[in-house]
Formats: C-alpha cells, sequence, structure tokens
C-alpha cells in the first residue's frame, strides 16, 4: 500500500502525528501538498475528488478511501502498519488514548489563539496569557499526570503494554511541549519520569532517529500548534 498524506506546508501541526507513524512503520508515503503544494488539497476540501469530503487536513488517502482526523486516521493505519495490538478492546483503548491526546492538542492551540483561531496572536495576547497560566498552573498537570498514570498501571513502558502509534504521538505531544513550554517542562520533569523515559526510547527508535536527523522533520515554528512565545512561560 502507498499512502497518500495531505498536509499544510511549513508547519508539523496535526499532521505530524500522522507522518510520525508511517515513518515509523518504514511505510511508503508521499507528503501530497510538499510535493505538489497546498494547493493539491483543494479538490478534496471543496468535494470535488472522490471520497469523502474532508472538513480540514490533516487527511489520508488510503487505497479508495479519503481519510480525515488524526484520531480515524491513526485508527486506520494502527493494524495495516503493526502499530496496535491485535485484539479490539486494546484498538479502542488505543483510539481512547489519540483522542485525549488530541483534546489536550485543542486546549494548546486555543492557548495562544483563546479569542479566535482567525486573528493574530498579537492581537489576543491579553488573553493568551491568562489562558496560558491555566494551562501552566492546571491543565498540564492534569492531562500529562494522567497519561502517567497510564503507564504505571500498564507496566511503565507502553501504555498499550507494547508499542503502538499512542507512544509515537505522546513523544509528539512531549517534544511539541518542551519546545512551547521550555521552563514549565523542566519544573514538571520529575513528576513525569515514565513519560519521559518513553519519549527518549522513541527518539531512540531507528527509523524515528533517521526522520528526526532528516530534512522531512520540519523545526517547531510560531506557526504551527505548539508556538514559543516567551512571555506565556513560567516555572509555574
Amino acid at each position: 500500500m502507498h499512502y497518500e498524506l495531505y498536509y499544510w506546508t511549513g508547519i508539523q501541526g496535526r499532521g505530524e502525528f500522522i507522518r510520525l507513524a508511517l515513518e515509523d512503520a518504514g511505510a511508503s508515503y508521499t507528503d501530497m501538498a510538499r510535493v505538489h503544494g497546498d494547493e493539491v488539497m483543494q479538490p478534496f476540501l471543496d468535494g470535488k475528488a472522490e471520497g469523502l469530503r474532508p472538513f480540514a487536513p490533516p487527511f489520508l488517502v488510503s487505497g479508495r478511501q479519503v481519510i480525515a482526523q488524526v484520531g480515524a486516521i491513526l485508527s486506520h493505519l494502527g493494524p495495516e502498519l503493526g502499530l496496535v495490538p491485535d485484539a479490539a478492546s486494546r484498538r479502542a483503548q488505543a483510539l481512547q488514548l489519540q483522542l485525549t491526546i488530541a483534546d489536550l492538542v485543542a486546549e494548546i492551540h486555543d492557548t495562544h489563539h483563546p479569542i479566535a483561531a482567525s486573528q493574530y496572536y498579537e492581537d489576543q495576547k491579553k488573553e493568551a496569557k491568562a489562558r496560558a497560566a491555566s494551562m501552566r498552573g492546571e491543565r498540564l498537570p492534569k492531562f500529562l499526570g494522567w497519561f502517567e498514570s497510564v503507564l504505571e498501571a500498564n507496566g511503565g513502558l507502553h501504555p498499550l503494554r507494547e508499542h503502538s502509534y499512542v507512544d509515537l504521538s505522546l513523544f509528539q505531544l512531549l517534544s511539541g511541549l518542551d519546545y512551547m513550554f521550555p521552563r514549565r517542562m523542566k519544573a514538571l520533569r520529575p513528576s513525569l519520569p515514565l513519560l519521559h523515559a518513553l519519549k527518549d526510547r522513541v527518539e531512540r527508535r531507528p527509523n524515528i532517529a533517521a526522520y528526526l536527523a532528516s530534512e522531512r522533520r520540519l523545526a517547531f515554528n510560531t506557526n504551527g500548534i505548539f508556538r514559543h512565545y516567551p512571555e506565556l512561560d513560567a516555572d509555574a
């Protein structure tokens, strides 16, 4: 199977969760917008291409299927790429965990755009500072502490007791947060030993290490989801 991934150029964004799964599995895929430009997505977004019309990127073309939403894409790819356990119950658990990551990613985005995604960050700085304080003090400890407890309950190495796409997504989540909130994440690190050990193990996986060293892995920047604005970061 050769896959086609559609996502905006210039940023990692939500598409990176899909790229990591494809790269880890050594799958054959084309990052379509990076090859053909963002306009290659428009026929799908306009409902003029075959398959279900996606609301927004990322979406994946797999055979004749068009699949949108990160959780749905990874749930589809997991069995094909060997990135999810065989049992139906464990696959459901993987999707639950992935959707919880998606919940946090949405809150992370709204930290720097608390009023409207269509407005510039500079136009909502005051509100972003208040939202960031809540994120640092309440939401990050709550979400990350929960993921830490899931790891502990399942033997400490993997949230599903074996390597899965959830491991890769937690790696991306922690990497993004380390970029976005370096001071706060450093302060939280002692309380999250299992999560950080997982991040380190994923980073050393051969295919992931090769991907991270390649030009395909774009750097975090202030156009994506995980944005570093010093005024939004603090130790607590």
